[in-house]
């Protein structure tokens, strides 16, 4: 290994940043502040690293790596759980701030994810109000649940949240319209996932903001990166049953609805998952396969740009 290669890891918490380094193992703390995210900025430059890693910290991490990859850094968020798994693998319990940068710098230095291109602010604000929009529908769900069980007293209550929630929902519907509008790859992009019978404005949105993937990998890849792809559970004699896991599980769960829908409505995965249950596959085995079919034929058809066409 060339010694002069430097692997960076940075916890981003809400009040400070702590940074260690690979292989020298210096550490450094820094406020979350714009002051010192500049002066955090100029020592990561200083060193001239080939990777810096951040955790995906519920939103937190945006700014750091928006302004470390402005300055033409090579920074990649990475998933918390992935980062939590290697340090179990390593042997690491403890967890402070700083043992924390430490092991994503080890990770940095013995993993290194590959370095992706940052969303537009367009990109941003399009996943911003689906995130939103899926917050609302949750709050929506508990309060109707609650209306249903709550005393007479409470129930006018719940029922003007209920108002509430659904004039904003209304609103974030709107505003998401007016965003596909201006964009005309994306107004094409939802015209040609929407020609496939049983797929809606929920479902072709969801794809556009959480997957901008569709389309450019091949069958295998799209599969594994949603989670829709099951892997093998296997050792020695004991073969265990295949399971889907991990990927992106908001689009998952959006493709699980429609995959339910499709599966009365849509006459090729209609006929698809009567196959399976005459096969003797159990309902959710027949599902998932349905979800990852309406996956493979959405990334094909923004592919090979054409709409949903049986002949």
């Amino acid at each position: 290994m060339n010694l002069q290669e430097h692997f960076i890891g940075i916890d981003v918490s809400k009040d400070k940043l702590d940074v260690a380094v690979r292989p020298s193992g210096e550490t450094r703390i820094f406020s979350n502040t714009h002051e010192d995210l500049r002066r955090l900025t100029q020592y990561v430059k200083s060193l001239t690293p080939a990777l810096v890693v951040l955790e995906a910290t519920g939103g937190l991490h945006r700014t750091v790596l928006s302004t470390l990859a402005a300055e033409g850094l090579p920074a990649v968020a990475v998933n918390p759980r992935q980062i939590r798994n290697f340090a179990k693998a390593t042997g690491t319990v403890a967890k402070t701030d700083r043992i924390d940068a430490q092991v994503i710098a080890h990770f940095a230095e013995a993993l290194r994810p590959q370095v992706r291109p940052l969303k537009d602010e367009q990109a941003e604000r399009l996943q911003a109000l689906m995130t939103r929009r899926r917050q609302l529908i949750d709050m929506l769900t508990a309060e109707k649940n609650r209306l249903a069980s709550a005393p007479k007293w409470i129930q006018k209550d719940i029922r003007a949240h209920i108002q509430i929630l659904e004039r904003r929902l209304k609103h974030i519907d709107d505003d998401l319209d007016k965003l596909i509008k201006q964009s005309p790859l994306w107004r094409h992009k939802e015209e040609i996932l929407q020609s496939m019978p049983g797929v809606g404005p929920v479902l072709a949105r969801t794809l556009l903001a959480e997957l901008p993937e569709l389309g450019t990998l091949n069958r295998h890849q799209i599969a594994a990166l949603v989670g829709v792809a099951p892997f093998n559970r296997d050792s020695g004699c004991f073969k265990g049953r295949r399971t889907i896991w991990g990927g992106r599980a908001h689009v998952r769960s959006v493709l699980y609805m429609n995959a339910v829908v499709a599966a009365r409505f849509n006459p090729v995965i209609k006929a698809f998952y009567q196959r399976l249950r005459q096969a003797g596959k159990r309902f959710k085995v027949a599902i998932t396969a349905c979800m990852r079919k309406i996956l493979i034929i959405l990334n094909t058809m923004i592919k090979n740009d054409s709409c949903w066409n049986l002949t």
